[in-house]
């Protein structure tokens, strides 16, 4: 290392390291040492007790529990007394002494928000589930819009109702239900009505209709759009349209091409989440007969080129036989299985 570190300015010590097994790391740390004076011995300072006693720490909760203290955050708390002349510890000390008292928390009375259950919709068969919501359609001038009501069956996705109107008001979707239930034959205790959290979705004229109707009324949890999906659905497939203009002109020309959309909707577009059925189709129940006739078209096909399907005869796309909003996780699907699975418990399976 002492021949290394004389030659180590004069010639490269890459090839004297390697032959000598030596690291160049190693090499420069101790040059500098070499090179670098002794400095003056520093004599170790004896290391005062930093933390708080016992009774400092009680007067520090003495002064948090205070009833001006006790609702306001530590910060808060810190300022006052310094504003007061008085400093007792740091913020961050505060902090660590209510949490060994279990209190770092919200230490306000604030209102605890209630819990929402995520709602789990089925539907089997078309009038079984409706999903409705309003969105706006801009107007003629800025700041100017129309109101769409759509109604939408889970199941089918026909658009059971719908209506533009200038507002968006209770007493029109009142009047909407009223109407749509009669069209449709809805008997009592049949159909589930899902919506989102919208004052007139959440209107009590709304819900006494329902109730006299026996329809079953659900609502999306607050901030989920993804619990009302089919209406969203519906609403994007509107406004994707290539003829859907920036603005209407009036709300006769909203109604109008509103009614154009809801007819191509219902009777001429293919849904993909119906086995490329139309919702009119599916319904009021012709679907079983479109399907036969597509097979049978697919059966002429493979008779013809069986080389042309490779894996298998084609087959027609098939009608899912339930929808779900929201369908339950494997996880709930578990614990339920888990609970049913439990024994009933009885007073007998206690001993006396």
């Amino acid at each position: 290392m002492e021949a290394l570190l004389a030659t180590a300015g004069a010639s490269r010590t890459a090839p004297l390291c390697a032959a000598l097994g030596v690291s160049r790391a190693s090499l420069y740390r101790d040059w500098q040492r070499s090179k670098r004076p002794p400095g003056p011995r520093i004599r170790a300072v004896p290391v005062l007790p930093r933390a708080l006693c016992a009774t400092q720490r009680a007067q520090v909760l003495d002064v948090l529990h205070a009833p001006r203290f006790v609702d306001l955050p530590v910060h808060q708390v810190y300022a006052t007394l310094l504003d007061e002349g008085q400093y007792l510890c740091s913020p961050r000390t505060m902090y660590r002494i209510l949490a060994q008292q279990g209190e770092v928390r919200e230490r306000r009375a604030v209102r605890a928000h209630p819990v929402y259950a995520r709602p789990e919709l089925l539907a089997t068969a078309p009038n079984q589930l409706w999903s409705w919501d309003i969105t706006k359609l801009k107007g003629p001038q800025k700041w100017s819009y129309f109101h769409l009501y759509a109604v939408i069956d889970v199941f089918s996705r026909y658009t059971v109702a719908w209506m533009v109107a200038h507002r968006e008001s209770t007493a029109l979707a009142t009047h909407l239900f009223a109407q749509t239930c009669a069209k449709q034959h809805i008997p009592p205790g049949q159909l589930t009505l899902h919506a989102d959290r919208g004052p007139s979705m959440r209107s009590k004229p709304l819900a006494m209709l329902l109730a006299d109707l026996g329809v079953t009324k659900t609502h999306s949890r607050p901030h989920v759009s993804n619990d009302n999906p089919y209406s969203e659905s519906q609403f994007k497939t509107l406004k994707y349209r290539p003829q859907f203009p920036e603005r209407f002109g009036s709300i006769q020309d909203a109604r109008a091409f509103c009614e154009e959309f809801f007819h191509w909707y219902n009777t001429q577009h293919h849904h993909s989440g119906i086995a490329l059925l139309t919702p009119e189709t599916v319904h009021y129940g012709h679907d079983k007969e479109i399907t036969r006739k597509r097979q049978a078209a697919l059966d002429r096909a493979y008779q013809q080129h069986p080389e042309r399907f490779v894996a298998k005869p084609p087959q027609a796309p098939k009608l899912p036989q339930a929808v779900w909003i929201n369908p339950p996780s494997p996880k709930t699907e578990n614990t339920q299985n888990q609970e049913s699975e439990k024994p009933e418990t009885t007073q007998e399976n206690f001993p006396n």
